[in-house]
C-alpha cells in the first residue's frame, strides 16, 4: 500500500521538476560568428558585430533576463579552415551562425548548417547561386549578386557597349557573378567577347599576363569582379600598362568601394590608379540612426576599438546581430527551452575514426529559421526583411565615378526604376515599369579625364591590323580581285569599302588577304564561315546577304540591291520586215483605219458647201477627202477647216491621233530593242518544270537556293566559271551539251550581257537579296559601315563608284525579255468612244440644218407658180432623195440667193 503511493508521488514530482526546466528562459544563448578576422571585410564585421553584440545585451527591450553570446571563429580567408572551425563553434552549443564571409565557405558550411539544422545568416556571401532549395537554412542579410548584376548589365546599355571583357578571380564567387551577368546581358542585346580568369592566390605576374593578352582583343570595356584588394593590384598593373588611358573603360562591382571606403584618409593617395574609373556600393539609406553610428565609429576608431574606417558590410554586420537577436527572442517567447540531440548516425561512427559524438541537432532550428525569415524590422542599412530567395529584399546601388582623388556619385540604380540622380526614397516605387528616356546619370568622367563617352572598342591597331579576306575571282574581276599575284587587291566593291572607311569617325587598321587559287570562284559560304571562326576578321567582296550567312555573322547595310535572274538565248525582233504592224493589235488597226475614214467622210460633209477646197469634180473631191484625213499624221493639211463644226471634230481628232501616235512609237520602240526568246521559257516556273539543264556560277548561293529552295536535282545544274564558259554553254543550248539557261545574280548578268547581245534576261526578279560586307556577330564595325554606306548612298557616291567601273561603254539598261507589248483597242475605247460621239454629234446637227433648210426652200418653191420646179416634180420620193442630195451640194451662198429670190417673188405676189 505505501509503494502505491510512493510510486505516484515521485512521478508527479518528476512532472513538477521537468516542466519548470522546459518553461525556465535560458540565461545564456551561443551564437557563433564564422569569418576572416584580418580581411578588408572583416576587420569592419568584427568591431560592428561586438558593438551590435554590447547594444544588444545592454537594452532590456530585447532577450530580457537572457545573454547573448558571440563565439567568433577565424577562416583565415581558407575554405578547409572555415570548415574545421565550423565544427568548433558547433561543438558549443550555439544556436544561430552569422557569417561566412565567403561564398566558397558557405558552400560547405550550408550542407553541414542543414545537416545540425542551425540557420546559417550571412551578411558577405553574394553568389547568386546560393540557392534556398539546397541550403534551405542559409540566409543572408545582403543582396544577392544577381542585383548586382543587372545593375552593371543596365549601366552597359545605359552607355550603348554592346561587348565587354570580364575579369573575375575563379571560384565560386567570380564564376558565378559572372554566369549572372552575363545572362542580364543578353537581356540587353550585349555580351561577355572574353573571359579573363585570375587564381584565387593570384600575384602581380598573373594580372599583367593576363591583362597584356587581352589588350589584342577588341572590346576596352573591363568589368573586375574580384575579392576586395587593399592593394589595388588590378589597376595599378593596367596604368603600367598604358590601359588607363581613354581608350579604355573600367567598371568594376562593389569590392572596389568597399576596400575604399576602408581607406584612412592617409591611404587615399592610391586613388590616383583609379582614375575614371565606375563602381557600385550598396545604397544604405541616410538616417539618424546612421549618423549616430558613423560618430560612434569614429570615437571607436579613436579610442583603438576600431582599426578600419566604416564600410557597408560593417552596417550589414551589425544589423545581423539584431537580426538574429529578435528572432531568438521570438522564438524563446514561443517555446522557452533551448535543446539540442544526438544525431544517431553520428553515434554509429567509431570513435577511432573521428570525434564527431559532440556534434548535436538543434531541435528548435526549424522555428528559429521561420522566425529569422519573418523578420520585419528597421536597421542602419534600412529596412530588413527577406524575399522568397531568403536574400536581402532590396536591390538599390549608388553608382561611383572616381575622378582626380576624388569619390563622386553620379546617380543610383533601383531594380523597380533603372538609373536616376535622384535618391530612391524619394522615387514612386508604384510604378512597375520605367521608360528608357527616364534613366539619367550625372556625367562620369573616364580614363584620361575625358567626359566623352568613351567607343568602348578597338577594332585594331597598327601592330595587328584587320585581317579581312577578300575572293581572289577569275571571273568578273571587276567587282572584286587580286591583280596578278601582285598583292593588289581593286576592284568595284574594294572601292566602296575604301570609301566607307573614310566616313567612320575612327583609324581602322587592315590588310587585305586574298581567299581563293584565282583560278576559279572561292566559295562564299567558305568565307563568310571564316568571318564567323575569326580566321578573318571581316569579308569585303561581292557577298551576297543570304539566310544561313546572317545566322552566324552581321552583314553592313547593302551597297548592291540585286536577286537572282534567268539568262537564255533570244531572237532580236529587228529581222521581221513586218515588225512596224506588231504595235497595234488587227482589231486597233482596223478600228483606227474606220475611224480616218468616218472623219474623212464627214469633214467633206462639213466642208464641202462652205469651203470651195472640197468642191470640184469627184475624182479630186475623193482624193482630197482621203488624203485630207491621212495627212494629219504626219503635217499641217493644205485645206483649212472653215466650217465651225469641222473645226470641232478636227479638235477632237487631232486629240486621239496625238495618243495613238506616241503610243504606237513607244510600243514600236520596245519591240525593236526588246529582244525575243529562242525557247519557250518564261520564267522560273516553266524552267523549273522542264527537264532542260541549267547552268549557274561557280561559288555563288545560286547553287544551294536552287537545290534546297526550289528542289532541282543536281543533274540538271551546270557549274560555270566565266562570262566565256556562259556564252560557250548558251549557243550550244541543252541538246548539244549545253545548258538552256543561265541562273545568276542580277548584277553579274548585266554586266555579262553589256557585251552580248544574243542573250536577255527571262521574266523578272525572283529572289530579293543585296550584297553587304561581314563581320563577326555584334561588331561595332558594322554598324559603322552601315552609316557610312547610307552616307555613301545619300550623296550619289555609290553611283559614281558604279559608273566608274561599268559604264566606260555607257551604262546598261535594264532589258526584259518579254512578248511585244501589242496595243489592243481595250486600251483606247473611251477616246475612240469621245471622237465617235462628237463626229456624229456634229453630223447630225449638219444634217438637221440643212434639212431644215431644205424644207424652207421647198415651201418657197411650192408657193411660187411661176418656179421651173412645178409641183409635180416632187410627186416621186425618189424625185425628193435627189433633190435633197442636190440640196446639199449646192453652195452655202447659193442656198442663201435661193432664200432672198424667194423673199422677193413671195412679196411680188402678195402684193
Amino acid at each position: 500500500m505505501r509503494g502505491a503511493v510512493v510510486l505516484p508521488l515521485q512521478f508527479l514530482i518528476w512532472v513538477f521538476l521537468t516542466s519548470c526546466f522546459y518553461c525556465q528562459k535560458p540565461s545564456v544563448v551561443n551564437i557563433g560568428a564564422i569569418f576572416s578576422f584580418n580581411s578588408v571585410i572583416g576587420r569592419v564585421a568584427k568591431t560592428a558585430m561586438e558593438a551590435a553584440l554590447s547594444d544588444v545585451n545592454a537594452d532590456p527591450s530585447i532577450l530580457s533576463g537572457t545573454e547573448l553570446r558571440l563565439l567568433k571563429e577565424n577562416t583565415n580567408s581558407n575554405v578547409f579552415l572555415g570548415s574545421v572551425e565550423a565544427f568548433q563553434v558547433l561543438d558549443k552549443s550555439i544556436v544561430a551562425i552569422i557569417g561566412p564571409q565567403t561564398s566558397s565557405t558557405a558552400y560547405m558550411i550550408s550542407e553541414i548548417a542543414n545537416g545540425l539544422k542551425v540557420p546559417l545568416i550571412s551578411y558577405a556571401a553574394t553568389d547568386p547561386t546560393l540557392s534556398a532549395l539546397q541550403f534551405p537554412f542559409f540566409l543572408r542579410t545582403t543582396q544577392s549578386d544577381a542585383h548586382q548584376m543587372a545593375a552593371m548589365a543596365g549601366l552597359i546599355d545605359f552607355y550603348g557597349w554592346k561587348e565587354v571583357i570580364a575579369v573575375f578571380v575563379d571560384d565560386d564567387y567570380g564564376r558565378n557573378g559572372i554566369s549572372a551577368l552575363h545572362d542580364e546581358l543578353d537581356k540587353t542585346m550585349s555580351r561577355i567577347s572574353h573571359n579573363l580568369a585570375l587564381p584565387v592566390h593570384y600575384n602581380l605576374n598573373d594580372i599583367a599576363d593576363l591583362l597584356n593578352k587581352s589588350r589584342f582583343l577588341g572590346p576596352r570595356v573591363y568589368i573586375v569582379h574580384v575579392d576586395p584588394d587593399p592593394r589595388l593590384r588590378i589597376f595599378t598593373v593596367a596604368k603600367e600598362l598604358h590601359m588607363m588611358t581613354s581608350n579604355y573603360v573600367w567598371f568594376a562591382t562593389d569590392w572596389l568601394s568597399t576596400t575604399v571606403d576602408s581607406f584612412s584618409p592617409m591611404n587615399r593617395t592610391s586613388l590616383t590608379a583609379l582614375q575614371g574609373v565606375v563602381t557600385l556600393r550598396k545604397h544604405i539609406p541616410e538616417s539618424s540612426r546612421k549618423r549616430a553610428f558613423m560618430s560612434r565609429w569614429k570615437k571607436m576608431q579613436q579610442d583603438g576599438l576600431a582599426s578600419s574606417e566604416l564600410n557597408v558590410y560593417g552596417l550589414y554586420a551589425y544589423d545581423t546581430v539584431w537580426v538574429v537577436a529578435h528572432s531568438i527572442e521570438n522564438f524563446i517567447n514561443e517555446n522557452r527551452n533551448i535543446s539540442f540531440s544526438v544525431l544517431d548516425k553520428l553515434l554509429d561512427i567509431r570513435p577511432s575514426q573521428i570525434q564527431l559524438g559532440k556534434l548535436k541537432v538543434f531541435d528548435g532550428g526549424s522555428l528559429l529559421r521561420e522566425k529569422l525569415l519573418e523578420t520585419h524590422m528597421s536597421g542602419l542599412t534600412g529596412h530588413v526583411e527577406f524575399d522568397k530567395d531568403r536574400s536581402r529584399a532590396s536591390g538599390i546601388y549608388d553608382i561611383i565615378n572616381f575622378d582626380q582623388m576624388k569619390i563622386r556619385t553620379v546617380g543610383f540604380w533601383t531594380y523597380y526604376s533603372g538609373f536616376s540622380v535622384s535618391p530612391p526614397e524619394t522615387l514612386n516605387r508604384g510604378r512597375s515599369s520605367y521608360s528608357p528616356l527616364d534613366q539619367k546619370l550625372d556625367n562620369v568622367t573616364w580614363p584620361g579625364g575625358n567626359t566623352e563617352r568613351p567607343r568602348g572598342w578597338e577594332i585594331a591597331d597598327n601592330e595587328k591590323p584587320l585581317r579581312i579576306g577578300v575572293p581572289k575571282r577569275a571571273s568578273f574581276v571587276d567587282f572584286v580581285t587580286e591583280r596578278n599575284n601582285s598583292h593588289k587587291i581593286e576592284g568595284y566593291c574594294i572601292d566602296v569599302f575604301n570609301e566607307a572607311l573614310k566616313l567612320v569617325p575612327y583609324a581602322v587598321p587592315y590588310r587585305f588577304e586574298p581567299f581563293g587559287d584565282g583560278r576559279s570562284n572561292p566559295d562564299y559560304g567558305e568565307l563568310v564561315k571564316m568571318v564567323a571562326e575569326n580566321v578573318f576578321d571581316a569579308a569585303v567582296g561581292d557577298i551576297a546577304i543570304v539566310k544561313n550567312r546572317t545566322m552566324i555573322v552581321d552583314f553592313s547595310q547593302p551597297y548592291v540591291i540585286t536577286g537572282l535572274v534567268i539568262v537564255a538565248p533570244i531572237d532580236n525582233s529587228k529581222s521581221n520586215a513586218w515588225v512596224f504592224l506588231k504595235p497595234f493589235s488587227l482589231e486597233m488597226w482596223c478600228v483606227t483605219a474606220s475611224f480616218f475614214v468616218l472623219i474623212a467622210v464627214v469633214m467633206w460633209v462639213l466642208e464641202h458647201r462652205v469651203n470651195r477646197d472640197f468642191r470640184g469634180p469627184p475624182k479630186r473631191q475623193l482624193a482630197t477627202i482621203f488624203t485630207f484625213s491621212f495627212s494629219t499624221l504626219f503635217k499641217k493639211t493644205q485645206e483649212e477647216t472653215v466650217s465651225p463644226l469641222g473645226r470641232m471634230v478636227m479638235v477632237i481628232w487631232l486629240f486621239l491621233l496625238m495618243v495613238i501616235i506616241s503610243s504606237y512609237t513607244a510600243s514600236l520602240t520596245s519591240i525593236l530593242t526588246v529582244q525575243q526568246l529562242s525557247i519557250p521559257i518564261t520564267g522560273i516556273d516553266s524552267l523549273i518544270a522542264s527537264n532542260w539543264r541549267i547552268g549557274y556560277q561557280v561559288g555563288s548561293f545560286a547553287y544551294s537556293y536552287l537545290t534546297d529552295s526550289l528542289y532541282i536535282h543536281k543533274s540538271r545544274l551546270v557549274p560555270l566559271g566565266s562570262p566565256e564558259e556562259y556564252e560557250t554553254a548558251l549557243r550550244k543550248g541543252p541538246d548539244d551539251g549545253g545548258v538552256a539557261a543561265i541562273i545568276d545574280e542580277l548584277t553579274y548578268v548585266e554586266l555579262f550581257l553589256s557585251s552580248q547581245t544574243d542573250f536577255g534576261i527571262i521574266g523578272d526578279t525572283f529572289t530579293r537579296s543585296g550584297w553587304g560586307f561581314a563581320f563577326p556577330r555584334d561588331s561595332p564595325l558594322a554598324i559603322d559601315i552601315s552609316s557610312a554606306i547610307l552616307k555613301l548612298s545619300e550623296s550619289g557616291t555609290l553611283q559614281k563608284i558604279h559608273e566608274k567601273w561599268f559604264c566606260k561603254m555607257g551604262c546598261l539598261s535594264d532589258k526584259k525579255s518579254d512578248e511585244s507589248d501589242q496595243l489592243h483597242l481595250m486600251s483606247f475605247w473611251g477616246l475612240y468612244l469621245l471622237c465617235g460621239a462628237f463626229t456624229l454629234a456634229a453630223l447630225v446637227i449638219f444634217l438637221l440644218r440643212v434639212i431644215h433648210q431644205f424644207v424652207r426652200y421647198k415651201k418657197q418653191r411650192a408657193n411660187h407658180l411661176s418656179s421651173p420646179l412645178s409641183s409635180s416634180s416632187w410627186s416621186s420620193r425618189w424625185s425628193q432623195v435627189m433633190n435633197f442630195v442636190g440640196f446639199i451640194d449646192e453652195k452655202e451662198e447659193a442656198i442663201k440667193k435661193m432664200y432672198t429670190q424667194g423673199d422677193r417673188t413671195q412679196g411680188h405676189v402678195s402684193s
